[in-house]
């Protein structure tokens, strides 16, 4: 059976959860999700089974909302909603639908998508974008990480770094970079900047004193390591993964690394100097143009963009830039491009605002004019309504779907690749993406062209598999 049929008469209910905190399921009403301003029921091609290490929040202040199949109405119910925090390589397409009470606090800095159960399971409004197993733990045994961490603070007492990682982001933040260092695999962490000239709406690790966000999941470095310091996790990390090493720069607990340029290229010359082999990336905002390129050519692999758009209004409301402006990080990917970096866009997914045609237009020419070769699909975390809000008088099409989005952007960009995690490229990256200066946006496809009114609600049912209709449902309920 195809994977357009599989679940095509799937009609999930909705889930809710009482005010003490067990969660249920209401036969008699319909799941619902938002797409930014749209609601509406979610195409059966969305719907994937609640992947494992995922999570159910139910959100204080914020009534449960469901369609009644009988009437066609939407309920307003006592209970309230619920939604998934889904597992790494999911991105989610739809956030739930809720009516929010006047005395709601602001949610904490997670994802929120809608779910809903049939069948005996819960499903959620997702995409499976990378198999990379890199952060799934239930099948490590209890106490690995640690025996492995204690094993570690006592060979290298004297590295700050080294403490850092796993006596903080380990044992108190359960970041999963630092649980894979301290099991020697995959990708390792390189915390090294205090400071950012960014102040982003959704920052994990600080906040400005007026901000409505009350608390983050991690707290800023305290110190400043040394090329020595960085050198060495890179070492130890290298000598235990053999296979795929990757080691990042730029992490939750920090500012941005390109604040500390001098210290990224010493400490990246430094482990390249004794034969250091591996993929040295740097997740950035990409703000300082010249510090990508000192370290492209200390011997630096690759680097992760992030960004929420690729409009600049857009970007600029949530990255609130600092001494920087959204054309220094377009120079800056162009001169990663051009110095044999393998670039990577963070892109901060949000349905019904990253899934229009405004921003795929966008994106494909930063795609396309600035030569980048991959895009990691992140899932925004903020708390919805904050973030509509934000973003409230900024234009905005219909929502057309992730998986229409993915595939018309592939579409215009055939040589990107998908994913969620930093690939490992090697020392140098074999590159496929063209050079800045020579892509051309494509002609329109009319076949996507987006339908408004009675003709898109007139639009077949059986459509080619990876196409979507404009309101990317059975049937869209209202726009706000």
């Amino acid at each position: 059976m195809s994977s357009k049929n599989r679940h095509k008469d799937l009609t999930p209910c909705l889930v809710v959860a009482d005010r003490q905190g067990n969660i249920y399921d209401e036969p008699d009403l319909l799941m619902l999700v938002r797409r930014g301003e749209q609601w509406g029921t979610p195409r059966p091609d969305e719907l994937t089974p609640l992947p494992e290490e995922s999570e159910l929040f139910l959100l204080p202040g914020r009534r449960a909302v469901g369609l009644d199949p009988e009437s066609g109405e939407v309920q307003v119910c006592e209970d309230l909603a619920v939604a998934a925090f889904a597992a790494p390589g999911y991105t989610l397409s739809g956030h739930p639908v809720y009516e929010k009470e006047e005395s709601a606090a602001m949610l904490p800095l997670f994802a929120y998508g809608a779910v809903g159960f049939a069948e005996d399971r819960f499903w959620i409004c997702a995409r499976k974008v990378d198999t990379d197993p890199r952060q799934q733990f239930s099948a490590i045994p209890a106490g690995r990480i640690e025996k492995n961490v204690r094993r570690l603070l006592a060979q290298y007492p004297r590295n700050r770094l080294v403490e850092h990682i796993l006596t903080n982001c380990v044992m108190r933040y359960d970041c999963p970079a630092a649980r894979n260092f301290a099991l020697g695999r995959y990708e390792a962490p390189l915390p090294s900047s205090r400071t950012c000239n960014a102040r982003c709406i959704g920052c994990i690790s600080e906040q400005e004193a007026d901000s409505p966000i009350a608390v983050t999941p991690q707290c800023r470095l305290t110190f400043t390591p040394t090329p020595e310091e960085i050198d060495e996790v890179m070492r130890i990390h290298a000598e235990r993964e053999h296979k795929v090493p990757i080691f990042s720069f730029g992490q939750g607990c920090e500012g941005d690394p390109l604040m500390n340029a001098d210290l990224l290229c010493d400490s990246v010359a430094l482990y390249r100097s004794h034969n250091g082999s591996g993929t040295v990336n740097c997740n950035t905002n990409a703000s300082r143009t010249e510090a990508v390129e000192r370290l492209a050519k200390a011997g630096l692999s690759s680097m992760r963009v992030s960004l929420n758009s690729a409009r600049e209004e857009v970007y600029v409301r949530y990255y609130r830039p600092h001494g920087y402006s959204f054309q220094d990080v377009k120079n800056s990917i162009a001169v990663a491009r051009r110095n044999g970096l393998w670039v990577s866009l963070n892109l901060l997914y949000f349905p019904g605002i990253t899934d229009t045609e405004e921003e795929l237009d966008a994106l494909s020419r930063l795609v396309g004019e600035q030569g980048v070769s991959m895009i990691q699909w992140r899932n925004l975390n903020i708390d919805p309504e904050y973030y509509l809000d934000l973003m409230k008088d900024v234009p905005m099409g219909p929502s057309m779907g992730l998986k229409s989005f993915m595939k018309r952007l592939r579409k215009a960009c055939p040589w990107l690749r998908y994913g969620y995690f930093n690939p490992y490229v090697g020392e140098r990256a074999q590159l496929s993406a063209p050079m800045p200066g020579e892509w051309h946006m494509p002609a329109p496809d009319m076949e996507h062209v987006p339908l408004l009114g009675s003709e898109a609600e007139d639009m077949p049912h059986d459509l080619p598999e990876d196409t979507e209709s404009c309101t990317d449902g059975d049937r869209t309920i209202r726009e706000q």
